[in-house]
């Protein structure tokens, strides 16, 4: 469900594309304009994912020596992130943690490394519209919306 403030953002980007500008303004039209807004980004922009996997990240790049020579207050971050089964990457807080979990030495910088492969991912269309910062892959954007846009949020904001 898009605020109102998204919705204006949508209207005004499908007025300024001259394909989609001109689509009927009826169900069709939105269900079109929806595919293509759901297709990804290109150029690449890349967003900080909202829904990582620990089991992902642990069982993918990790070095596992790096994890037992952790201290006790960074385990126990490290051990809080990864238990509750996914994080949410786009939270400042969260990469916060990361960060301070993996850092000093130049291995425990490369499990950092590890972890934010996970962490990120190509933008759709509709997400690149509604992210806020760079959008590279050493600085990703913060999504405002998550996922495909519905035809229904199309009519909405058109209308």
């Amino acid at each position: 469900m898009l605020t109102t403030a998204q919705k204006t953002i949508v209207k005004n980007y499908i007025q300024a594309d001259p394909v989609l500008s001109l689509m009927p303004m009826n169900s069709d039209g939105d269900y079109d304009i929806a595919a293509a807004l759901n297709k990804p980004f290109t150029p690449s922009f890349i967003v900080w994912k909202s829904n990582v996997s620990a089991d992902e990240v642990m069982r993918n790049g990790i070095d596992w020596t790096r994890v037992d020579n952790l201290s006790i207050g960074k385990a126990r971050i490290w051990d809080w992130m990864t238990k509750l089964g996914t994080f949410n990457a786009g939270k400042a807080n969260i990469r916060a943690g990361v960060d301070a979990t993996w850092t000093g030495t130049a291995a425990d910088l490369l499990v950092r490394e590890a972890v934010y492969v996970h962490c990120k991912r190509n933008a759709i269309i509709i997400e690149k519209i509604l992210s806020t910062g760079t959008g590279t892959t050493q600085a990703p954007a913060t999504m405002g919306f998550d996922g495909a846009i519905q035809p229904s949020d199309i009519n909405s904001a058109r209308n």
